[in-house]
């Protein structure tokens, strides 16, 4: 994908003092070189997405001394992301050109050294603010004094930077504050020759070429969107000349471009890569100006189409615009517009997209179909900081759900459908196997949301640790399968008499079936138990959490004052057709 230059973002940088938006994020940048223009670009980049971003820049070479200095600038300023890039050379000083000058048990010995020495860095890090740290990894240089020797070396220079690498992924793998940016990969992705220029490394130690500089930032902006919980859910995609060479309706079934064979391979490789994204859970979703029955034909009969009926969520294959549609498939997944990331070969298509719903995410495709695996593969609008359960399933589950909107299309009522359905909700504790997803749903979901107060991991960890809360989360099953968790509830325990409804929300994907009332009751079960007489809670409204706008006083919440306040005393009825267990 293009990028602009560097003097782009500076130039801009400046425009965004009277910008403010809701989401705000403050950024850290810790660097043993140069790090001219990262900040300002991120700052930027964040913009451009509708965030307010404060970026701090550590002194040059000073990330030790700001790391324990728990007085220090860093944490004064506080960051809830911060990055910590260490170059090679840097890191192994003279070694960095004499890697052989000592024995294989010295270099293995160093290896593990450095190691501990980064991640003694970060774990003081982590005792002195709630802040992520995102750790670079090591660029592995191409050139070895050994030349073609080098892999014929025990323990040689390029080994012991990848052991390095390894080692710094491992001690991560299960935390939730720490992560590996993997800068080695930033590097060939982009070429060594490019990213490192000798003549600004002697100018100014610059490790970075200025001219790289804006694709590093890009890449890092994917930490931004997990933390925020702002990624995008769901691909719609079009057909003809985006899925397979030609137009259906006029070359037919067997004139479609799209096999093994130029041009069809460019096709089939677009289409695997989709599936990947499929299986990895982002939703699939078609768009397409077409007849019916010719599109469906090729995606159900042809013989090298990788995408299947029932790796699409929503299908609008019909004569109306593009953005109706579009609408269309929103409601029918209940997900926000904002979710959803749109593909077109047609230019005009995608005009009319950004003019009439610049929310979603409209890419712009090379005319060259031989392109739009790398421009897929170079987005990052869906990054996330924890790809769970509930995601890597997440494309099934709307599948099912397109099978669960036919049924209720088939039957007269809304609680006959729902008695068809055999629903059961399953509440769970927090623990280490759903705080993350519990974490995810409070930074993903707007509209089922009572406070849309956004928790981090950490947090939820922390709830679940203090006695004076009750964090708990429903996973929900039919049978057209299991939709995973997709409730959550945070309450506090503000005294023995009354608990406050820190935290209550439901996944688009379940609502409309009163789970909410099955989750609830478990509350004022929880609650009677404990002898509470009442529980209070708040509505905040957002512009987009309307829908649950009249759960509480649907549900005998009284208004008194700021707070709409339930007496146990009063009896709370849930639906039969709800079968609840709890842990």
């Amino acid at each position: 994908m293009k990028e602009e230059k560097l003097s782009y973002y500076l130039n801009k940088v400046s425009e965004l003092q009277n910008q403010f938006f809701d989401k705000k994020i403050r950024i850290a940048f810790l660097g043993s070189f140069t790090l001219n223009g990262l900040a300002e670009t991120v700052q930027v980049k964040c913009a451009q997405k509708k965030i307010q971003c404060v970026t701090y820049v550590g002194n040059y070479d000073q990330y030790n001394q700001e790391i324990l200095n728990p007085q220090s600038n860093l944490y004064k300023f506080g960051p809830d992301v911060s990055f910590l890039l260490i170059d090679t050379r840097t890191l192994l000083k003279d070694l960095f050109h004499h890697p052989h000058s000592i024995s294989v048990e010295e270099r293995k010995k160093l290896v593990n050294e450095k190691t501990n020495e980064i991640l003694s860095l970060a774990n003081k890090f982590s005792q002195f603010t709630k802040s992520k740290l995102i750790i670079a990894n090591f660029a592995i240089p191409t050139f070895s004094s050994y030349g073609i020797f080098e892999n014929k070396t025990d323990f040689g220079f390029h080994r012991m930077l990848n052991e390095i690498n390894n080692n710094l992924s491992d001690a991560v793998l299960n935390s939730n504050s720490m992560y590996v940016y993997d800068f080695a990969k930033f590097v060939t992705k982009f070429g060594e020759n490019n990213v490192f220029d000798y003549k600004q490394f002697f100018f100014g130690d610059m490790k970075i070429s200025l001219d790289y500089i804006p694709h590093l930032a890009s890449d890092l902006m994917s930490y931004v969107i997990g933390y925020l919980g702002i990624s995008k859910k769901c691909i719609v995609l079009d057909l003809d000349n985006t899925l397979w060479g030609g137009v259906v309706g006029e070359d037919g079934f067997n004139g479609i471009k799209l096999g093994p064979e130029p041009p069809g391979n460019a096709f089939l490789e677009f289409q695997k890569t989709l599936l990947s994204f499929h299986h990895r859970g982002i939703i699939l979703a078609i768009n397409s100006k077409n007849n019916f029955d010719d599109a469906i034909r090729v995606i159900r009969e042809h013989p090298y189409m990788q995408l299947k009926e029932d790796h699409f969520a929503a299908l609008r294959i019909n004569w109306n615009d593009k953005v109706s549609n579009i609408k269309d498939i929103a409601s029918e997944l209940n997900i926000g517009l904002d979710s959803m990331v749109f593909f077109d070969d047609d230019p005009v298509n995608r005009e009319f997209m950004r003019i009439n719903l610049p929310e979603v995410e409209t890419v712009e495709l090379p005319q060259d179909p031989s392109e739009f695996v790398n421009v897929l593969k170079n987005l990052n609008e869906f990054s996330v900081l924890n790809i769970t359960d509930e995601d890597q399933q997440r494309g099934k589950m709307y599948v099912e759900q397109r099978k669960r909107n036919e049924l209720e299309r088939s039957v007269p009522d809304l609680e006959g459908f729902l008695k068809q359905l055999n629903l059961k909700i399953f509440i769970k504790n927090a623990n280490e196997f759903t705080i993350p997803r519990i974490s995810q749903l409070t930074l993903k979901t707007n509209q089922f949301n009572l406070t849309t107060k956004r928790y981090q991991e950490a947090d939820i960890k922390n709830f679940s640790h203090d006695t004076n809360y009750l964090v708990g989360c429903a996973q929900v099953e039919d049978k057209f399968g299991d939709n995973g968790i997709t409730g959550v509830f945070i309450v506090h325990k503000e005294s023995q008499k009354e608990w406050l409804l820190d935290t209550f929300l439901l996944s688009c994907r379940v609502m409309g079936r009163e789970v909410e009332k099955g989750i609830l009751n478990h509350i004022i079960n929880k609650a009677k138990e404990a002898g509470v007489e009442q529980i209070k809670a708040q509505f905040v409204p957002t512009p987009k959490n309307k829908p649950i706008e009249d759960f509480l006083p649907s549900c005998g919440f009284k208004k008194e004052g700021d707070y709409w306040v339930y007496y146990i005393k009063s009896q709370f009825v849930i639906p039969d057709y709800l079968t609840i267990s709890a842990e």
